[in-house]
């Protein structure tokens, strides 16, 4: 009778951890972006995948600093879904064997510099450093280092014949985006701290990079404490009651990142 008591508990408790598991990585239940309703989302801050998050009917909107540990709790069950921009959403999945992204996108956006209102001359020579960087093909290959398939993602090594003389220019940004800007071996690299480093070289200036929270960026901006935010910024209207923006330098897509079946 003793042993027939502990094989029950036993099964018992086998079921119950049966449950449990389940319950914490149940089976993905969203394959297109109309299955969102109702659903648990996990989004970064401030972020244009937190807009869109906020307007899907009957969402939990979980919002995290780092889209990576959104990303984490999705695939432990935590969360039924993540909305985040397509080349970071790459580089999580590929950390993550357990989850992947979703054909459907959402509609395209434009990522560009903030800059403060009425900093007319700064726009101006933003701008034409980025008509440069784009005519001579720079751009190009920057976009080409950091994201693709054949991308190195290596600081690309601006020479300058002579120290700086332009003075400093102090960006803003959130390191924890992918192949965007991140941090390695405590420095801030990525595409947008290269395409910056070669604004700068452009204006003979030297670039100083703040990393701080994304929800941070275009506040800081504002009150002048940082000369440009640049950190896969979307231009919105909301922001743009806020900052300007310079021309864009890049496009994305929103995408959504699910556990796998």
């Amino acid at each position: 009778m003793k042993n027939l008591k502990n094989i029950i508990s036993m099964s018992s408790l086998c079921i119950m951890l049966a449950v449990f598991l389940s319950g914490c990585a149940g089976s993905n239940t969203v394959h297109s972006i109309a299955d969102l309703d109702g659903k648990i989302i996990g989004v970064q801050l401030d972020t244009v995948g937190d807009t869109y998050a906020s307007d899907i009917n009957g969402a939990d909107v979980r919002r995290y600093f780092d889209g990576a540990e959104a990303v984490a709790e999705l695939a432990e069950g935590k969360l039924d879904a993540v909305i985040v921009d397509v080349e970071p959403a790459k580089v999580y999945v590929s950390n993550n064997k357990n989850v992947e992204i979703l054909g459907e996108t959402f509609s395209e956006e434009q990522y560009a510099v903030a800059i403060k209102k009425g900093n007319t001359e700064l726009m101006e020579k933003i701008n034409n450093a980025l008509y440069e960087l784009r005519s001579d093909g720079t751009l190009d290959a920057l976009k080409a280092n950091w994201t693709g398939e054949n991308a190195t993602k290596k600081p690309y090594d601006f020479q300058y014949h002579d120290a700086p003389t332009g003075g400093q220019l102090v960006m803003a940004t959130n390191a924890t985006f992918p192949p965007y800007e991140f941090t390695e071996d405590d420095e801030v690299i990525g595409f947008d701290v290269d395409l910056m480093k070669a604004v700068c070289h452009k204006l003979n200036m030297e670039l100083v990079v703040k990393n701080m929270d994304f929800d941070l960026i275009i506040s800081d901006v504002v009150k002048g404490d940082s000369d440009v935010g640049v950190a896969g910024i979307t231009v919105t209207d909301e922001r743009l009651k806020l900052v300007d923006f310079s021309n864009s330098y890049t496009t994305a897509t929103q995408v959504v990142i699910v556990r796998k079946d």
